[in-house]
């Protein structure tokens, strides 16, 4: 999933100082599994929204709305009816969210209230740890699982580094070492063999492909 966290309401304040009339766009998918941009903290924001925005002495009108997802163009026509009333959109979406709103109306001003953060998963109840950075050519059937560019600090991809310690990362030491998980993984599933295989250099360009990446499934296509 795509975590992010919600940008700090005085950030917020600043982005829509000029305008009196805003769409608060939520997004139902990743965003609201990591309580940063579903239906409930739209409305906590727009709350705090009129509340700061009247005791500057002023007034501000906002609609909340919260599409299943904001990166579908299927969703996004769902506010081509209104989107003209307001001035501006505040997106609670992912990145790409926000990136594709803006992209399907070029001539509205689009403003981000989140910072998002990485790709992870839920560790615990309120706890989001990163797993991967997508970058496109993927090695973990060679480390058992654990991803070397994303979990290590170093991003190392034939390690550990000199600098490991019992099992911890000399770069933050409340971070396990990602290439003792490495090693500890392949040892449990019986393939420790793999650790011997060196992994070549990522050729970083094949993982942007000269600009945004673009995925095609031309039996999904409907022309």
């Amino acid at each position: 999933m795509i975590v992010g966290n919600r940008k700090s309401l005085e950030e917020i304040l600043e982005l829509v100082k000029p305008y009196k009339k805003i769409l608060l766009l939520g997004c139902r998918e990743c965003i609201t599994v990591c309580a940063a941009g579903g239906e409930r903290e739209v409305g906590v924001l727009a709350s705090e929204l009129k509340i700061a925005r009247k005791k500057e002495g002023g007034d501000i009108e906002i609609k909340e709305f919260t599409l299943e997802r904001q990166c579908d163009v299927e969703y996004i026509d769902q506010i081509k009816p209104f989107i003209d009333e307001y001035e501006a959109v505040v997106s609670m979406a992912c990145g790409a969210g926000i990136n594709y709103t803006a992209d399907c109306f070029p001539k509205k001003i689009v403003l981000p209230a989140i910072n998002t953060t990485f790709m992870g998963v839920s560790t615990e109840q309120g706890v989001w740890s990163e797993r991967c950075q997508g970058c496109g050519e993927c090695i973990l059937h060679l480390t058992g699982g654990v991803c070397p560019v994303a979990r290590c600090a170093k991003s190392i991809f034939n390690g550990p580094c000199g600098g490991s310690a019992n099992g911890v990362c000399e770069v933050n030491k409340d971070t396990d070492c990602a290439w003792q998980l490495i090693i500890d993984r392949l040892k449990g599933q019986g393939k420790l063999e793999n650790y011997e295989k060196i992994i070549d250099i990522k050729d970083w360009s094949s993982a942007r492909d000269g600009g945004p990446r673009t995925r095609i499934r031309e039996d999904l296509r409907l022309n």
